[in-house]
């Protein structure tokens, strides 16, 4: 038995990745909120270095420093650049379109960690799931609407770009996340992309803490990473500790989900996101998506749906083939 199949936990797995990704909406959230008069780095520095503490009392539980001890550096490496690059691309994003829209950009994500985990895990995904993640693909397309043009837009289609650039390195991150789960403590790793965040969150200080480079741009999504440091007012250093919180909860339970499950069988859980995205940008913007956006978001939840009943049915089939083999 591999190292792979001795940690199966299906169930586990889904009730941490929609643990994760409440969590995850939460800390969209805050970011949206907060992005109007803080700097993304300095974000991202203050909720890794709250959030790496939390991350340190459950390393403890689970066993303790020599958990942070590895045989492949490189690849934990890799796995923390490819999500640093997904959330500055993604919350660039984020600071200029709606709540719902950039989410629903970013969830081409799972489609993507469906595709990947074929070549990458040996995963097997039949011709009725590729052509679910086709359509999904085509949601994200109708929602974007790249036949528009700029002038006709109220934002840009490159910013539109940017989740989706964040999805495919978000989908990376994730793979290798099941990769390295057989020998990695979810713990462990959640500290690993912690402490790179505070190493890249803190050379973005080094170089463009002043905000000398925001002067005199324009661009929403470009000043929101380059302006100057400021220490929070008011009641905004309890939403910057929230941030830390919630994003120690979102480390540790995606680590945890894609170690324990097959990527195919919980990536479709993510699209939880959706619902919770247009709920939050209702209920605190007052801002629905239009209907094109809406019908290309449908496609994208119905792909993801589709991916998971699919995945569930073949499941039964398996273990009934092996039932009746064991009987005769």
């Amino acid at each position: 038995m591999t190292g792979i199949a001795r940690l199966q936990n299906p169930s586990a797995g889904i009730g941490f990745i929609l643990l994760a990704i409440v969590a995850l909406s939460a800390n969209d959230v805050l970011i949206k909120f907060l992005s109007g008069g803080y700097p993304l780095h300095q974000m991202v520095f203050c909720r890794s270095a709250i959030g790496i503490l939390f991350s340190i009392v459950l390393l403890q539980l689970e066993g303790g420093w020599k958990l942070l001890r590895t045989s492949t550096p490189g690849l934990h490496a890799l796995r923390c650049l490819m999500i640093i690059f997904a959330n500055m691309t993604y919350f660039a994003a984020l600071a200029v379109l709606p709540l719902a829209e950039a989410t629903a950009a970013f969830f081409v994500a799972p489609l993507m960690i469906t595709l990947l985990s074929i070549p990458l895990l040996g995963e097997k995904v039949g011709p009725l799931r590729i052509g679910a993640v086709v359509v999904g693909l085509l949601g994200v397309i109708i929602m974007t609407r790249p036949w528009q043009s700029d002038a006709s837009r109220d934002v840009s289609l490159w910013v539109y770009l940017l989740p989706i650039i964040a999805a495919f390195a978000y989908a990376l991150n994730q793979v290798l996340t099941r990769k390295l789960g057989v020998s990695s403590k979810a713990s462990a790793m959640a500290i690993y992309i912690q402490v790179g965040f505070i190493i890249v969150s803190s050379m973005f200080w080094l170089v463009a803490g002043d905000g000398r480079f925001a002067e005199g741009v324009e661009n929403e999504s470009l000043v929101f990473l380059l302006r100057a440091w400021v220490w929070p007012e008011g009641t905004d250093i309890y939403l910057f500790l929230a941030l830390g919180f919630s994003s120690s909860i979102v480390g540790y339970c995606l680590s945890a989900a894609y170690r324990i499950a097959d990527a195919a069988t919980i990536a479709p859980f993510e699209y939880t996101g959706l619902p919770l995205a247009i709920l939050w940008g209702w209920l605190i913007w007052d801002d629905l998506p239009e209907p094109v956006a809406m019908m290309g978001i449908a496609l994208i939840l119905g792909a993801g749906l589709f991916v998971f009943l699919r995945e569930r049915q073949k499941k039964r089939y398996i273990v009934t083939r092996k039932r009746l083999h064991r009987r005769f």
